[in-house]
């Protein structure tokens, strides 16, 4: 991890958001289920993760026990992949998808709260920090993702959540 000393826009917004870190991510091939949303469907995403949990810790060549929600940015919604990191495409079963995450600079924000708050994280960052500070969305395939530590229970949607987004 490469620290950066804080500089304006950095700090953390109003109370929602604490201060984030800044991480060169390093290339990720991802694999996973993915599922078209809008705002108005969003809420339907617990049904695609419903979908994928029986696929981790068995898709081959997993790597770790992360699991990550990938936002993909389109004209009239969003793509929305459940995954996790793979070493390779080979073997992945023919209904998931993969996508390759450049190394890429990132701003990582803790979600301290319930799952069902991330989408408010999520906000805060996108309307209030990013606007405000010195940086934009970096380009990439995906505008930003969800990192779900080995500390986060899904049985009570808490618990080692991040938001990485890609900066420049």
């Amino acid at each position: 991890m490469t620290e950066v000393p804080p500089q304006r826009g950095d700090e953390a917004f109003e109370g929602l958001l604490e201060a984030p870190r800044f991480e060169d991510g390093k290339p990720m091939l991802l694999a996973g289920l993915r599922g078209n949303y809008t705002v108005a469907t969003m809420g339907k995403i617990p049904e695609l993760w419903q979908r994928f949990v029986p696929y981790i810790d068995k898709v081959p060549g997993q790597v770790g026990q992360v699991a990550y929600g990938v936002c993909f940015p389109l004209p009239d919604g969003f793509d929305y992949m459940a995954a996790v990191e793979v070493q390779s495409s080979e073997g992945v079963p023919s209904e998931l998808n993969t996508v390759k995450m450049p190394s890429q600079r990132y701003a990582v924000f803790a979600h301290r709260g319930h799952i069902t708050k991330l989408q408010e994280t999520c906000y805060a960052i996108e309307h209030d920090w990013l606007p405000k500070s010195r940086y934009s969305l970096g380009l990439g395939p995906a505008g930003f993702f969800e990192r779900y530590g080995e500390g986060f229970d899904p049985k009570i949607g808490e618990g080692d959540i991040e938001v990485w987004v890609p900066i420049r």
